[in-house]
């Protein structure tokens, strides 16, 4: 049996109710890529109307949207660890609770250590060191 099987069989275990194809996907960074809705910052929660997207590139690159400015930046990504380098981002003025979240958001990026993906409610859990979530999205 090769270690891809075995790995399979061990998160196939683990998440009983998925298929194994399914289970090695949510466990690997490329289940990473994609687009990616902010549902909750705990920092503040986030406001309804607002979306604050982050876009992960399987090559580390990142970009999306706080909210009111665009960003572009990098992420250090090896297995289940994930950290965010510093982003660039236009700097448009928006209300003030629209800022306030986009300033959340941002300060919360920097505390993020970890990453995994909540099978049950699909989403991306970004964690910190702790393994306290940090950021909660939806795959867009």
């Amino acid at each position: 049996m090769t270690a891809d099987s075995w790995r399979c069989l061990a998160v196939a275990f683990f998440v009983s109710s998925m298929g194994c194809q399914s289970a090695v996907a949510m466990t690997d960074s490329k289940s990473l890529n994609g687009r990616w809705l902010a549902e909750d910052i705990p920092r503040g929660g986030v406001l309804d109307r607002i979306q604050t997207i982050l876009e992960i590139n399987v090559n580390g690159a990142v970009s999306g949207t706080g909210g009111c400015n665009r960003f572009t930046g990098r992420a250090s990504i090896a297995g289940k660890k994930i950290t965010f380098g510093s982003v660039a981002s236009t700097r448009m003025a928006c209300t003030p609770a629209v800022m306030d979240q986009e300033g959340k958001f941002f300060a919360a990026l920097d505390d993020v250590r970890a990453w995994r993906i909540d099978a049950t409610r699909h989403k991306l859990v970004l964690l910190d060191g702790n393994g306290n979530p940090v950021i909660v999205l939806a795959r867009m």
